[in-house]
């Protein structure tokens, strides 16, 4: 193997690619092409401050803290990958950078959302139903998009979800790689199984019983629609009936968000939602109030004068 910088992240991809996912590896491409290559386009960095210098200079470049780390996870594997195949020395890197933070969701409003729902319900279609389902159940949109109708189990009164869609696009050594993949879902934990709710129900149970098993329900086809396909149809119809503009994953949030204020147990939103860990739930929905805060106050105060 050479030492030169390209020729060991070239060897490193070859490997990477026979056992990550390719959405994964498209990221990971991306990420060396358009970052770490112009950067390193010979020699690897020389030493921890290199590495250092070189995150800052990703930062100043205004790319988000959560792309900077992302990026150094790929030039760490590649560093790894070199110094395990002698081509040089271990470097060992530890970086600094601001905290990503948590910001709270965007959500729908019950008001907005209740609009959305009888809007959605009184003007069917395939795209339209599965923003419902979204709704009623906090898929996200890969998943709704890999949802087929035999997915759909009227009987237990359950929605299975055991894939998602993703577009990948690679860009590799000035070779374009497009299409569309139906693979596993994003973790182990969001293989899962969904309640149908009542409402939902009355609308899927007639469509289950002349559907074909192995259609889509949102393409209504053999082939799934390409996710991006139903997220400009999203933004279309929240622009047509007066609705602020929010991300497709808004759905998602006011679903959880929804059943957080119906006070559901954490630990079952954290399953409905296919999270790897309650910890990213709570973090992500559970924001206690001044209510809330002065009430856990007041019964520690109470609790110690006992």
């Amino acid at each position: 193997m050479s030492h030169s910088f390209p020729e060991v992240a070239a060897d490193w991809k070859a490997e990477k690619r026979q056992w990550v996912k390719p959405s994964t590896y498209a990221i990971y491409v991306r990420l060396l092409n358009l970052y770490i290559l112009p950067c390193f386009d010979r020699e690897r960095p020389a030493d921890q401050a290199a590495v250092q210098t070189f995150a800052d200079s990703l930062l100043e470049r205004g790319l988000s803290v959560k792309t900077v780390r992302d990026t150094l996870l790929v030039l760490k594997m590649i560093l790894r990958h070199g110094a395990d195949a002698g081509a040089w020395p271990p470097l060992e890197s530890r970086v600094h950078y601001p905290s990503t933070g948590r910001r709270s969701p965007a959500i729908l409003s019950r008001p907005q959302q209740r609009q959305l729902m009888e809007y959605l319900q009184s003007h069917f279609s395939f795209p339209n139903l599965g923003i419902l389902i979204c709704l009623h159940s906090g898929l996200r949109i890969g998943e709704v998009c890999a949802l087929q109708w035999r997915d759909i189990d009227i009987a237990a009164g359950e929605i299975h979800i055991t894939k998602t869609v993703q577009r990948i696009c690679i860009n590799d050594a000035g070779i374009h790689e497009y299409y569309l993949s139906v693979d596993r879902p994003k973790t182990p934990s969001s293989t899962r199984e969904i309640p149908i709710t009542r409402e939902l129900n009355a609308i899927l149970k007639p469509l289950r019983r002349i559907m074909q098993a192995d259609d889509y329900v949102v393409s209504n086809a053999r082939k799934p629609l390409e996710p991006r396909y139903l997220r400009d149809h999203y933004h279309h119809l929240l622009k047509s009936i007066g609705l602020p503009r929010m991300r497709f994953h808004a759905l998602r949030h006011s679903f959880a968000t929804r059943c957080i204020e119906s006070k559901c147990d954490y630990k079952t939103v954290s399953v409905l939602l296919g999270h790897a860990s309650i910890t990213t739930t709570m973090d992500l929905y559970v924001h206690p109030g001044i209510d809330e805060k002065k009430k856990a106050v007041e019964q520690m105060l109470r609790r110690l004068g006992s």
